[in-house]
C-alpha cells in the first residue's frame, strides 16, 4: 500500500475517533507535510557506458519480428545524437546529412510529443511542434558520429521512409507510441543485461540513452556550451542536471592544481 493510502486510512481512523469523542480533534490537521522537491539531477546509476549502450542497441533488434529492427536506429539517435525521444520520432530524411565518410549532421526542426488527444492542437495522440525551449521555426544542428551515419543509412535501405519523409513509423505509417517503444526497450534490457542489472536503474528508460550521451560528451571534455547546444539545453541547467554524472573530474582537477602549484 502506498504511503498516501496509509495516510488516508489513518486520517479516517482519527476522524472516527473524534466522532466517538475519544479525541478532541484530529492531530493530523496540525501536521504539515512538505514534499521533497526533486533537484532534477540524473541518477548516475542509470547511465550506461558505450559498450553497454551498443549491447542494448543490438538486443533491440531481437525483439519481435520487425518491431525491434524498426526502432533500433531511433534508439541509436537518442544515444549517439543525444536526441529526445520526441525529436527522434519526428526525424525526417531531409533533416539528415549523411555523407559517405566522416561525421554527419542532423538539423532538428520538429518534435512529435505524445499527449492526450484532448490536449493536442491536432486532436491526435502526437502533436507536431517545434523544438523544446526554442521558437517555433528555430532549428538545432546536431553533429553525429560516423557510426550513427551508418546505422541511419542501413535503416533507410531496409525500411525506406514514410510518405511525409519520417524515418520511424509503424507498419501502417503511423507514429510509434511511447508505450510501444517502452515495451520493446523493456524486453531488450532482459536480453542485454544480467538479472541484477535488469532490476537496477541502469538504462531503465529509453530517455536514459540521452542522459548517457550528454554524460559521455561532458566526460570526454566537450565544453559545456557546445554540449548544451547539441543537447538543446541551457548551460546552467545542463551542468546542474548532469553534475553527478561527470565521472573522474575530481582527479583531473587535483592534477591541474598540482601542476599549478609546481609552476
Amino acid at each position: 500500500m502506498r504511503r498516501s493510502t496509509w495516510r488516508a486510512v489513518f486520517h479516517h481512523v482519527l476522524e472516527y475517533a473524534v466522532e466517538l469523542e475519544e479525541l478532541s480533534a484530529n492531530p493530523l490537521h496540525k501536521v504539515k507535510l512538505r514534499k521533497i522537491k526533486s533537484n532534477g539531477e540524473i541518477d548516475r546509476r542509470s547511465v550506461v557506458n558505450p559498450a553497454q549502450a551498443r549491447e542494448l542497441l543490438t538486443a533491440v533488434t531481437y525483439v519481435g519480428r520487425s518491431r525491434g529492427l524498426m526502432l533500433a536506429a531511433m534508439f541509436a539517435c537518442m544515444y549517439f545524437g543525444g536526441l529526445r525521444p520526441a525529436e527522434a520520432a519526428g526525424l525526417r530524411k531531409k533533416d539528415c546529412h549523411l555523407p559517405a565518410t566522416g561525421w554527419g549532421l542532423l538539423t532538428l526542426e520538429k518534435t512529435m510529443p505524445q499527449s492526450n488527444k484532448r490536449f493536442t492542437d491536432s486532436g491526435e495522440a502526437h502533436d507536431d511542434r517545434g523544438l523544446k525551449h526554442r521558437h517555433t521555426k528555430e532549428t538545432r544542428e546536431v553533429p553525429i558520429p560516423p557510426e550513427l551515419v551508418t546505422i541511419l543509412w542501413e535503416h533507410i535501405d531496409r525500411h525506406g521512409v514514410g510518405t511525409d519523409g519520417r524515418l520511424f513509423r509503424t507498419r501502417t505509417g503511423g507514429l510509434i507510441s511511447g508505450s510501444a517503444y517502452a515495451k520493446v526497450w523493456k524486453e531488450a534490457r532482459t536480453y542485454a543485461f544480467t538479472p541484477d542489472q535488469v532490476a537496477s536503474p541502469l538504462a531503465a528508460r529509453p530517455y536514459d540513452l540521452r542522459h548517457a550521451a550528454v554524460s559521455l560528451w561532458l566526460n570526454a571534455g566537450v565544453h559545456a556550451p557546445e554540449a548544451a547546444e547539441r543537447a538543446g539545453h541551457g548551460v546552467d541547467v545542463m551542468l546542474k542536471v548532469y553534475a553527478k554524472c561527470i565521472d573522474g573530474q575530481r582527479d583531473v582537477a587535483n592534477q591541474r592544481i598540482l601542476d599549478a602549484l609546481a609552476a
